[in-house]
């Protein structure tokens, strides 16, 4: 697997590289003090327009749609319903691409749908926190002011070009100070050198990794194994490359609030349960998760998220069972562990314990990564009906059995 193959799996990848220079030009105008904080709004909205154009074609019409009725909406409704009609908007336009898009035939080197999608995904998780923000009265817009005054730091703040194609999520507030104060920190050569190595350190464990690849069947555990591996490192690869832009430029994440580091990569490759590896994986979007459903559910929250996270990825076959078996894995996982743990009572009993529910882990992680990513029901079928699904049964069957034993007896 090489550097063309890495395209594939990340299609916003070359995009991203090209914005480094532009990234860079904006810091240092920011540090040289040429840059007003009109400016500033202006050059991030206009390389993000400049970006989507170039990135998306003809697509890019479907991002600015949804961003310019986003605007409209938190600048005409009123905050306690400012966050329903965002919420409906986005969801709704997000959907309706999803569907249209995939129901065409594309040819495999138009990456344009792909990379438009995902920011519009993005889009709906920047302008569903700002919505949040103002109706919680975290962000007071300022009636005072023009329309265009208003409406030019949302904009930048939905179209950043640092952010349009990948990035934890940043508040509003956050930006809004960062593009304040952008340049007056030093330059973070020293973070941005080590992103830049972790690229190239995972690029060539995918290489190795996708070299020693044999079996292609779905039944085959090294392979499926193997694949989801080159997945999760695909991803990472992803988070660094994101996180390292946003550093060039100046408006990188505070410190634990990115979606890689080196402990978080410890934690996701060493744990041993699936409710660690879930909160760890993609943290910014974990948390908003958590903020936008797991925290306003009133009942059934876990099923609730992972549901509502399938419906924001395009509900196809692979995201529905894969995102609900997930959801399975993890509530078993809660209830589980802390009776495994109970009779772990000696050193050599807890060595077993860790070391199995790791590689039960691995395994689950596994299946779920593959379901997920795969689009056609057919091999959907495939997956279920192999061997690779014993794990992930086993841990239903043992959901269940505890959620019977602590039912009260009725006479």
């Amino acid at each position: 697997m090489f550097w063309a193959d890495l395209l594939a799996l990340l299609p916003a990848a070359p995009y991203q590289l090209a914005a480094f220079p532009f990234a860079a030009l904006f810091h240092h105008l920011c540090a040289s003090g040429r840059l007003s904080l009109t400016a500033r709004y202006i050059f991030l909205l206009a390389g993000g327009c400049l970006l989507a154009g170039t990135a998306m074609g003809s697509y890019t019409v479907l991002l600015l749609i949804p961003a310019a009725g986003c605007v409209l909406i938190l600048l005409s409704v009123s905050p306690a319903r400012a966050h329903t009609w965002v919420f409906a908007l986005q969801m709704s336009w997000q959907t309706f691409c999803h569907l249209c898009l995939c129901s065409r035939e594309l040819g495999p080197e138009d990456t344009r749908p792909a990379v438009a999608l995902s920011a519009i995904m993005l889009l709906t998780q920047k302008a569903t926190s700002l919505s949040l923000d103002i109706y919680e009265g975290l962000v007071p817009l300022q009636p005072d002011q023009g329309i265009l005054q208003r409406a030019l730091p949302l904009c930048s703040y939905l179209l950043s070009f640092p952010a349009l194609l990948g990035g934890p999520l940043c508040s509003f507030s956050r930006f809004q100070a960062q593009a304040e104060s952008c340049g007056a920190a030093p330059y973070p050569l020293r973070a941005v050198g080590w992103r830049c190595l972790c690229v190239l350190a995972l690029q060539g464990l995918r290489v190795g990794l996708a070299a020693g690849l044999g079996c292609t069947s779905l039944g085959c555990l090294p392979h499926i194994w193997a694949w989801a591996l080159l997945l999760r490192l695909a991803y990472y690869l992803h988070w660094v490359l994101d996180e390292a832009l946003l550093e060039v430029s100046g408006l990188g994440p505070e410190a634990g609030q990115g979606d890689l580091s080196i402990h978080d990569l410890w934690t996701l490759e060493t744990t041993h349960r699936l409710a660690v590896f879930t909160r760890t994986w993609n943290k910014s979007t974990s948390r908003w998760l958590r903020r936008l459903v797991f925290q306003r559910c009133p009942t059934q929250p876990l099923l609730a998220t992972f549901a509502f996270s399938a419906w924001w990825h395009g509900l196809r076959p692979g995201h529905i069972f894969g995102f609900l078996c997930w959801a399975v894995m993890v509530e078993a996982d809660y209830r589980i562990h802390p009776f495994l743990s109970a009779q772990a009572t000696s050193q050599s009993r807890k060595l077993l314990y860790r070391g199995t529910t790791w590689v039960f882990t691995q395994l689950l992680v596994t299946y779920i990564l593959v379901a997920v990513e795969t689009e056609s029901f057919s091999k959907l079928c495939l997956l279920w009906a192999s061997c690779n699904s014993i794990l992930p049964v086993f841990y239903g069957l043992m959901l269940l059995l505890l959620l019977l034993a602590k039912k009260p007896k009725q006479n």
